[in-house]
């Protein structure tokens, strides 16, 4: 796609290029994807581009949970039904709506943003790991009971995050208030290293249904 001499027009050259940057889409679908939008009636190529337009202007992260919403808390958050008192910390968005799909998992999330790999150059630091510990301790000033589930990869990143996440929550409550957090992983019904967004629905329900204690291997 580099060699735009290939095309009579620069302009569906231009366009090739841009599709072809998406995860997955190669030059030969890039150029079938542009010619088939060329074809399209000019109202539906302006629908699309203007929902891909919005997408990346007004798409909002919740300022609660960090998942995408359209307002500043997203519909989960606002749910006055889903259990409060329990919320599931996963490594993207795609993970929320894996565990969505389920059925089966009715508290709030907390979307951390990735996970830590040094060798991808991802520390503590860039995720959302301060704002989980500041909604923990305000239910420890509240003196609530809640519920944190590790809902990370069984890689070995993800046994990390899940680690260093837990000594963080450990020091940042009191000790009279451990006794009502809970702290929990999914059951590993999920294989190890296994993504999340891959699992099927009735694998990952289940390991929400059974999921259990977490407890440290480092």
């Amino acid at each position: 796609m580099n060699d735009k001499t290939n095309y009579t027009s620069q302009l569906l050259a231009q366009a090739v290029e841009a599709i072809g940057t998406l995860p997955g889409v190669g030059s030969r679908s890039a150029l079938r994807l542009a010619l088939f939008l060329l074809d399209q009636p000019q109202e539906n190529v302006k629908h699309f581009t203007t929902a891909i337009d919005r997408l990346r202007n007004e798409v909002k992260h919740c300022r609660i949970c960090n998942m995408l919403s359209d307002e500043d808390i997203c519909p989960i958050c606002q749910d006055h039904s889903r259990n409060a008192a329990c919320i599931c910390v996963v490594e993207n968005i795609r993970d929320v709506m894996s565990i969505e799909s389920t059925g089966r998992y009715h508290g709030l999330y907390h979307v951390l943003g990735g996970i830590i790999s040094p060798i991808n150059g991802v520390g503590p630091a860039d995720l959302a790991i301060r704002e989980l510990l500041d909604r923990i301790r305000s239910f420890s000033a509240e003196g609530k009971a809640l519920e944190i589930i590790f809902a990370l990869s069984g890689d070995v990143e993800g046994e990390t995050t899940a680690f260093y996440l837990y000594r963080q929550i450990e020091n940042c409550v009191s000790t009279e208030y451990k006794n009502l957090l809970k702290i929990t992983t999914l059951a590993r019904g999920l294989g190890f290293g296994a993504d999340l967004e891959y699992a099927d629905s009735l694998t990952l329900g289940r390991s929400i249904d059974y999921r259990q204690e977490f407890k440290p291997k480092m």
